[in-house]
């Protein structure tokens, strides 16, 4: 691939303003499917299990046993010593149990005939409220063949969010979770088309039977188990998905609701064609960097985009997937067995910033609390990865780090970062000492991805190549003097194409706000072209605040620079056009900034309650020289670095997918804001 560049110019290629390229794999023609003849995500499944029904690609683990451990604790109040207990649960959990994917689709198919059973067609709608499992996947591929459009909604959600996702598409059928039937047994009263309710799990009975209730004089209710569902679509009579309604390209798969972070949540319509496309080009532009013995842990919640479109690509290429959860990925919360990244041992990784955050914190943790020879061995074993140092490299990655990866099961070999961007400090650190992480870039609305930076064009701060099933082109930003023809070219992101969605259920005025008269969605991203062709993203334009001084600073690549501070556990910043710098919100990480306090001579402090730490302005000020370093480390402006902080002792409001809600936390601790700034 020498002197090929990642993208080519298909029309502005003068230099004229906002130059249309797409990826260098698919210059002429964008791509709509990996082959002729597959045009739907029943397509994809059907060749998938042609090429790999007897391989064993599923791999599950239930949790055999939970308990909690209590300790009792000595902390300061007033200054007075106080005894408190604090409560942790653990769990047992079993070893994987592998299926087939032939014994996938087998599922898949006694599911969907058992959907039909209960009266639901391509003329309704569903929605899956359920944590990240196969069963998941069973339903929604279930949903494909029947020609269902099914709505998500994030397992996390409160009764409010639910609600839209029920009630706005008029769903009919949901499939949850037992431990997910308290919250809809709050909304079922005013979600009136709701007749079908299928759940996995062991229930709570009163639950069960308050929520039935409920739904007493509605036609054809059913609240039933989904193994019920399957049991039906063994029956000899069960009706066939298929000899009813042909599923076509064009036809709604889904509605994604988005988590909300900008606001109330947005149904995104993806066709099956969006889909197949993007699937086609995940695969077109990473199949020289998967191999067919390859394995993924599946954890992130599969009502995101991100990880749905992964699980559904891996089972079209063939790669395993082992299903884990959030509280048992790592070895903290989990006894008398492995974690799920050990027991699994995955060669391929998905994370999001705040994973990827919390990987690197964790393991800095470990070597701060070794030995002072330790430490300085791992420090070693960086700055000789880092320079390459011939010998001392592959002595490092053998002896200092075989610890670290033996964490995620020893053989990791690439991981995908998505969601937002990775801070440029934790994506090098975790490369040298964990895994090659490749960052992407993408949103519900391009069906995951726009773009993924490959090794072939690896370098920081980079999202890489434009996806072969999208083209982009930079549109002016005159405001903050972003132009398409700046030297690098810069301006807002827009993208078009088949992965791209037609627009938000039932909000024309949104997609009208969002789409262009010739069809170009508008993504509120700034980038910028790289000489080799790649993309970068600079800003964000609705984050960009103009401050006293004329200038315009954008937060959120401020706060992924500023969260990589090994004190910091998640933090917002805030700025005003009153002031000559922004502020920043601060949810510090305990157990760090004890260690720091105590490191640099304020161990007077060790015995102080957590909330007594963050509201002493001694500490205050230790944290906030501790960012500004940051900042200088990142050659931040002196606009750029923090006018002041406050900390908190609780974590700051955040969507389902784990993002701050940035007004949300202005408007809960406005009054301490307003106290210190502007």
């Amino acid at each position: 691939m020498v002197n090929q560049k990642a993208s080519v110019a298909v029309s502005g290629a003068d230099g004229s303003a906002e130059q249309v390229r797409r990826s260098f794999l698919a210059p002429n023609k964008l791509l709509e499917r990996p082959a002729e003849g597959i045009n739907t995500m029943v397509d994809l499944l059907e060749l998938s299990r042609k090429r790999n029904g007897p391989k064993n690609m599923i791999a599950t683990r239930e949790i055999l046993r939970e308990f909690t451990e209590e300790k009792k604790i000595t902390k300061k109040v007033d200054g007075q010593d106080v005894e408190d207990t604090k409560k942790w649960t653990y769990y047992v959990l079993s070893d994987y149990k592998y299926m087939t994917l032939n014994e996938m689709c087998d599922m898949i198919e006694k599911f969907s005939k058992g959907l039909t059973a209960l009266g639901l067609n391509h003329d309704t709608r569903f929605n899956i409220f359920a944590s990240t499992h196969v069963n998941w996947q069973v339903v929604a591929q279930a949903c494909f063949r029947c020609g269902i459009t099914f709505c998500t909604a994030y397992d996390t959600l409160g009764p409010s969010g639910l609600q839209v996702s029920l009630e706005e598409p008029e769903v009919t059928g949901v499939f949850t979770n037992a431990a997910q039937l308290g919250v809809l047994e709050r909304v079922i009263e005013k979600t009136q088309r709701v007749r079908v309710v299928i759940y996995d799990g062991e229930p709570d009975p009163q639950v069960l039977e308050r929520l039935k209730e409920k739904m007493q004089g509605r036609p054809d209710v059913q609240v039933v188990r989904f193994d019920d569902v399957l049991e039906l679509g063994t029956r000899k009579d069960a009706p066939q998905p298929s000899s009813e309604y042909q599923v076509k390209k064009e036809d709604v798969a889904c509605i994604m609701y988005t988590s909300g972070s900008t606001g109330a949540p947005k149904g995104v319509i993806l066709t099956h064609a969006n889909l197949v496309a993007t699937v086609a080009a995940i695969d077109l532009l990473l199949k020289d960097y998967l191999r067919d013995d390859d394995s993924v842990m599946a954890y992130l919640p599969l009502a995101h985009i991100l990880e749905f479109v992964v699980e559904c690509f891996m089972l079209y290429r063939g790669i395993a997937l082992g299903y884990g959860r959030v509280k048992t990925l790592t070895a903290t919360s989990v006894r008398d067995s492995r974690s799920d990244l050990m027991a699994f041992r995955p060669t391929l990784l998905v994370g999001v910033p705040a994973v990827w955050e919390l990987i690197r914190k964790g393991i800095l943790s470990k070597v701060q609390a070794a030995s002072a020879a330790k430490r300085k061995m791992f420090n070693m074993g960086l700055w000789s990865k880092r320079r390459h140092v011939p010998g001392l490299s592959q002595l490092a990655d053998a002896v200092v780090f075989r610890a670290v990866r033996e964490q995620t099961g020893g053989r990791l070999r690439l991981a995908l970062s998505g969601g937002a961007p990775i801070s440029k400090a934790t994506h090098e650190f975790l490369r040298l000492a964990l895994v090659n992480i490749l960052q992407g870039y993408g949103m519900t609305e391009s069906s995951a991805m726009c773009a993924v930076l490959t090794p072939a064009f690896f370098k920081y701060g980079c999202v890489g190549v434009p996806m072969p099933s999208i083209e982009v082109k930079l549109r002016d930003v005159p405001d903050a003097r972003y132009f398409s023809t700046n030297d690098p070219p810069q301006g807002e992101v827009l993208i078009r194409g088949p992965s791209v969605t037609q627009g938000y259920f039932k909000r024309p005025d949104v997609t009208a706000e969002t789409f262009t008269d010739d069809g170009w969605l508008c993504t509120g991203d700034v980038g910028q072209w790289n000489s080799d062709g790649t993309l970068s993203l600079i800003d964000r334009k609705k984050n960009l605040v103009k401050l006293q001084g004329g200038e315009y600073i954008a937060l959120e690549r401020l706060e992924s620079a500023y969260k990589s501070c090994n004190i910091v556990s998640n933090l917002c910043v805030v700025a005003s056009s009153d002031a000559k710098q922004p502020m920043a919100v601060v949810f510090p990480r305990e157990d760090t900034l004890r260690s720091e306090l105590a490191a640099n001579g304020l161990s007077k402090y060790d015995d102080e309650e957590f909330e007594t730490l963050c509201e002493t302005k001694e500490v205050t000020r230790f944290v906030l020289n501790e960012l500004n370093n940051v900042g200088k480390a990142n050659q931040f402006a002196s606009m750029e670095m923090l006018q002041t902080i406050i900390l908190v002792h609780e974590e700051l409001p955040l969507t389902a997918a784990q993002k701050v809600q940035r007004k949300e936390v202005e408007k809960k601790y406005g009054n301490a804001i307003g106290k210190v700034y502007p």
